[in-house]
């Protein structure tokens, strides 16, 4: 058994080291906030096998489509990534629609018999039911039945839907997922709010599901991710494959499973624990588990986050880089008191949060921004030395401090740490350290994804030694359109649970790059 378990610790190790490898090169994988598209929605409640980078195989219940959905969104993910709707997944389909649209899910039980009934709740909607068994919470479907919902999509933003039959047992195994409900109209203001035209001048591909999270022109974004945070308790699971497999004498239904106490050995986002979360969209070799979780960015852009947490616990998620400034939850905008009727210029009051608290059925939207305001130095490398290649670099203030290029590699730098370099400082030093003499690439660890150098940009090896470097032995010298970005740990700050079965690094846990204007995101691969 130690000889097994330190397998799968090396298995995981070295699969860690390369995929952190792999997520900093040239073509990293993306991620965007993809999901099915349409107003009816085939689904169906059903049982399968998850997997864990540890090695374990969860049997687990997910939604999934019974039939073909209407098509997949963004449509540029769909045609690259073999976008597919399984018959069961994890989380469950994401159901996109536009505000006003009037929704009809209709969900068949092909649980196994020992389950029982199962439905679906879609809290912050007016649900109506004509079929199905009345149950405590809502109608439900038998095994082999079929339960229809209806509802208006009347609040954009994002929701959660999940069982409402045994939801201690149901929830745990796996039945949740997301509705993410786009504004219409969407606010007209958002021209000059995001960054479009940079976009445009990078001929970078646009995968937002909109150009805005809510009617209101504050709310506009530039790219989008989904997180959604569950844990696994792997007895339960166990427990409940026992009653469903049983071919002997075996209790009828779910009622002997101990869901408590409760401890959870899996900790997820969006139905992956790292590194398969880092990982394509759409993966083989999780069949029962097409989302991943793997946020790209560009220095100024404004990034929305769609959160909820869909577990038992609270997890509280830590965005390194920068706070989050909360648009709304659960649906509902965070506005400043009005004397009149709210509006599309209401002014916004939601708190910049440190950590964004994943509660239980609750969902979170968020934008985040990281520019490098203040750091007191030249992120982009950029010198006065004439004998550097990046000292004709220009940095044109727009009203707000920030470089006003849109095509120019080092749009959105704060023109205020234009040309400063990176000074050193002792320990516990105040003031100016002077300027900071970089690393020696030839004694310092290099390869594609990392060239010595501090700064922001795919030519960082070029800035580090000068315009004639001599690149060390086995280097691969980066042009400026690789990526070389800023890498930055978001994860939850519960230590436990940025384990996978109590080994690190695992769970709730992935990475933020922050990539050169220069680098084209390309959230199809």
């Amino acid at each position: 058994m130690r000889a097994i378990k330190m397998k799968n610790l090396t298995r995981q190790l070295l699969r860690v080291a390369t995929i952190a490898a792999v997520s900093l090169l040239t073509h990293a994988v993306q991620a965007a906030a993809p999901g099915i598209t349409g107003t009816t929605f085939n689904l169906q409640a059903k049982s399968a096998y998850i997997t864990q980078p540890d090695g374990a195989s969860v049997y687990s219940w997910g939604y999934g489509c019974s039939s073909a959905p209407s098509g997949f969104s963004p449509a540029a993910i769909g045609a690259t990534q073999g976008a597919n709707c399984p018959d069961m997944q994890l989380p469950g389909p994401t159901l996109i629609v536009n505000q006003g649209d009037v929704v009809t899910v209709k969900l068949t039980n092909n649980l196994p018999a020992a389950a029982g009934n199962t439905s679906i709740l879609f809290p912050g909607f007016t649900v109506t039911t004509p079929d199905g068994s009345a149950g405590l919470l809502t109608h439900e479907a038998a095994v082999g039945a079929t339960v229809t919902y209806t509802f208006t999509a009347t609040t954009p933003g994002t929701h959660s839907y999940y069982s409402g039959t045994q939801g201690d047992l149901q929830v745990e195994m796996g039945l949740y997922g997301a509705i993410i409900v786009l504004p219409n109209p969407a606010p007209a203001a958002c021209t000059g709010r995001s960054n479009d035209a940079a976009r445009t001048a990078n001929t970078e591909a646009d995968f937002r599901l909109a150009k805005a999270a809510y009617n209101h022109n504050d709310t506009c974004y530039d790219r989008e991710y989904l997180f959604q945070f569950s844990e696994m308790d792997p007895k339960i699971h166990r427990a409940a494959e026992e009653i469903a497999t049983c071919a002997g004498t075996c209790p009828t239904d779910m009622n002997s499973v101990a869901t408590e106490p409760y401890h959870p050995a899996y900790y997820m986002i969006n139905g992956r624990s790292m590194p398969d979360d880092m990982d394509p969209n759409y993966t083989v070799q999780y069949p029962h588990q097409p989302y991943n979780g793997n946020p790209h960015m560009h220095p100024g852009e404004l990034t929305l986050l769609r959160i909820i947490g869909q577990g038992r616990w609270q997890h509280p998620f830590h965005e390194h880089g920068n706070h989050v400034r909360v648009l709304a939850r659960d649906g509902n905008l965070l506005l400043a008191p009005s004397s009149g009727t709210p509006g599309p210029t209401t002014p916004l009051a939601g708190p910049l949060m440190f950590t964004t608290t994943t509660t239980p059925g609750q969902t979170i939207d968020g934008i985040f921004q990281w520019t490098g305001k203040g750091l007191n130095w030249d992120v982009f490398g950029h010198t006065n030395d004439p004998n550097k290649p990046t000292a004709a670099a220009t940095c044109t203030p727009d009203s707000n401090g920030y470089n006003s290029d849109t095509s120019a590699p080092n749009y959105y730098e704060w023109c205020g740490d234009h040309n400063k370099a990176l000074e050193s400082k002792p320990f516990g030093a105040v003031g100016s350290g002077g300027p900071m003499t970089l690393p020696d690439p030839n004694i310092v660890a290099n390869g594609p994804w990392y060239s010595g150098s501090p700064y922001l940009g795919g030519d960082a090896t070029i800035r580090a030694i000068g315009a004639t470097p001599i690149p060390p032995s086995g280097t691969v010298a980066n042009s400026p359109t690789d990526e070389a970005g800023f890498a930055y740990m978001w994860h939850s700050h519960n230590e436990r649970e940025i384990t996978t079965n109590n080994i690190f690094p695992g769970g709730m846990l992935m990475m933020m790059l922050v990539d050169p204007r220069a680098y084209v995101i390309d959230e199809s691969k």
